[in-house]
Formats: C-alpha cells, sequence, structure tokens
C-alpha cells in the first residue's frame, strides 16, 4: 500500500507541476493581466491547498478523513442554507440539522454503522424536520422552507458522507486499501470537469444547456467523460476492479457528476448567485468544487458495494 501511495503522490505532483509551469509559461506569452491566466493561476494554487489539505487527511486515517468530509459537509451546508427561505419557526430545524444530524451522521461513517448513516438523513432528519417547523405554526410556504432544508441535508450531508463511508466497505482481497477508492473518485470525477472544459473548448459547438451553464457542451461532454473514463481504466490498479470495469464505473460517475453539476448550476441560476460561495479563491464555495462529486458519490458507494456482495 505504501509504494502505491508513494506513486499516486508521485504522480499528483507531477500534474500539479506540470500545470503550475503552463500556467507561467501561459502568463509570459499572454501577459499577468488576461483574466483567464489570472483565474487559471487561482485555480492551480487552490488545488495545490486542497490536495495538501486531502493527503494530511490521508495520513490521519480513517478518523482524519471522516474528519475533513464533515468539515467539508458544515461549509456546504452553511453556503445552502444562506440562498434557502427561512422563517423564525426554521430556527430549531436548521439547529437540529446543524448540530445533532450532521455530527450524528458523519459518527456513524466512522463507525461503518451502514444500517444506521444510509437511512438515517433520508428517512428520520426529513421527518423530523418539518415537525419542528410545524409545531411553531408558521404555514407561509412551508412546503418550500421545508423541502429545501431536506435537500440541503441530502446534497450537502447525506451525498458527501459517502466519500468517507468508502472506508467502512470490507472487500476480500483489498483489505487497508480502502483509501485508494477515495482517490479514484475525486481524481476520475473532478479530471473530467476539466477534461470537459477542455474539449469544450478545442471542439465545442453545440451546447447541452445554454441557460444553466453555457460553457457545457455535448462535444466537451463526450470528450470529457470519455478520457476521465480511459483514465480511471489506467488507474484500475489502485482499485479491487479490472481495466474494464474500472472503464464502466469511470464512466458512470462521470455522468452522475456532469448531471450533480447541471442540478447545481440550476439552483444557483433560480438563486441569481454565480458562485455558491468565495471561501476558496478561484473556485467559489465548497460545493463548487464538490458539485460533481455530490452526485457521483452515493452511485460510486453502493456500485462499489454491490460489487462486493457479488464477489
Amino acid at each position: 500500500m505504501e509504494s502505491h501511495f508513494t506513486m499516486l503522490l508521485g504522480v499528483i505532483l507531477a500534474v500539479l507541476l506540470t500545470a503550475t509551469g503552463a500556467a507561467q509559461l501561459l502568463k509570459r506569452r499572454m501577459g499577468a493581466d488576461n483574466l483567464t491566466i489570472q483565474n487559471l493561476t487561482a485555480r492551480i494554487n487552490a488545488w495545490w491547498v486542497m490536495v495538501a489539505v486531502i493527503g494530511v487527511s490521508f495520513l490521519g486515517g480513517t478518523a482524519g478523513v471522516v474528519i475533513l468530509f464533515a468539515i467539508c459537509s458544515f461549509a456546504a451546508l452553511r453556503e445552502f442554507l444562506t440562498l434557502t427561505n427561512t422563517a423564525a419557526a426554521d430556527y430549531w430545524a436548521l439547529a437540529a440539522a446543524v448540530f445533532v444530524v450532521l455530527p450524528l451522521q458523519y459518527l456513524a461513517v466512522g463507525m461503518g454503522w451502514y444500517g444506521f448513516y444510509s437511512i438515517f438523513i433520508p428517512v428520520y432528519a426529513f421527518l423530523l424536520m418539518p415537525i419542528l417547523s410545524a409545531i411553531r405554526g408558521q404555514s407561509e410556504n412551508f412546503l418550500i422552507r421545508v423541502s429545501e432544508a431536506q435537500w440541503a441535508l441530502m446534497i450537502a450531508v447525506f451525498c458527501i458522507s459517502h466519500v468517507p463511508a468508502l472506508l467502512s466497505l470490507t472487500i476480500p482481497g483489498y483489505e487497508g486499501k480502502n483509501l485508494f477508492l477515495i482517490f479514484f473518485l475525486i481524481v476520475v470525477v473532478q479530471s473530467s470537469d476539466v477534461l470537459q472544459y477542455i474539449w469544450g473548448k478545442l471542439l465545442g459547438r453545440r451546447k447541452i444547456a445554454p441557460n444553466l451553464s453555457p460553457s457545457k457542451t455535448l462535444e466537451g461532454l463526450l470528450g470529457g467523460i470519455l478520457s476521465a473514463s480511459l483514465l480511471g481504466a489506467a488507474l484500475f490498479w489502485v482499485t479491487p476492479f479490472s481495466v474494464l470495469q474500472a472503464f464502466a464505473l469511470s464512466l458512470i460517475i462521470t455522468l452522475m457528476g456532469f448531471f450533480g453539476g447541471l442540478v447545481m448550476s440550476a439552483i444557483k441560476r433560480d438563486r441569481g448567485v454565480k458562485d455558491w460561495g468565495h471561501l476558496i479563491p478561484g473556485h467559489g464555495g465548497f460545493i463548487d468544487r464538490l458539485d460533481s462529486v455530490i452526485f457521483s458519490a452515493p452511485i460510486f458507494f453502493h456500485v462499489v458495494r454491490f460489487y462486493r456482495d457479488l464477489h
């Protein structure tokens, strides 16, 4: 495992160094005042920080990874709730979401208690929150308020928590290597985002949803997903899957990542904002960085779990 981890770390560092060098070269050719170059540089710098944080959490083992994603969920939940319709009657429900539901979800994930964290939010929390709001007696926009708060929990906590939940899966012959599943998920999905952008700039003609995300094109989608799926197939050696299985799984999660980004864009347009937040320079908020992972993580988790049960 240590040799695999060292090799993966080397690959990541090589990619980041190459990207940094390319950005510096473009800066000299196009000028430091070019807005595209400034945005690119800010994104690369942010990735250096995020890779360092993720690397440190990996060194902390299960506890480090669970705590990292719990913090990410807290930040994402805060971002989502700031854009929702709320009333004084919802304060207890929102407080329960942040200070009770979120910690219990990640505590169960850390304990590997699948029977709890798989149903706690979509069943118990979904029923609890409207009850807490209803007993305050304010009916105006009740359904809208409750639905938005429930979706905030589903997106920011339930879906994201399935990333560290991968550590709780016991796969015969793959014991002690589950961190690589998280690496595989994040690298493939995030690479798909970048590759879709690149292919879209190179060949993009037909826009998929111009009112939601003008930069997304059919050519970019096909090129990005295929390229990222080939990358996933090349990374099969860090997973319990064959080359073909890794390719198919990459295809599934990149498609879900694309749809996740589209849904998050629709919500932002509905709320009239460009980004979910500004905590990450060059990347917007936490949800802006996690939007693809949000939809792909639970699908990836359950497909891997189904694969394990078949074996």
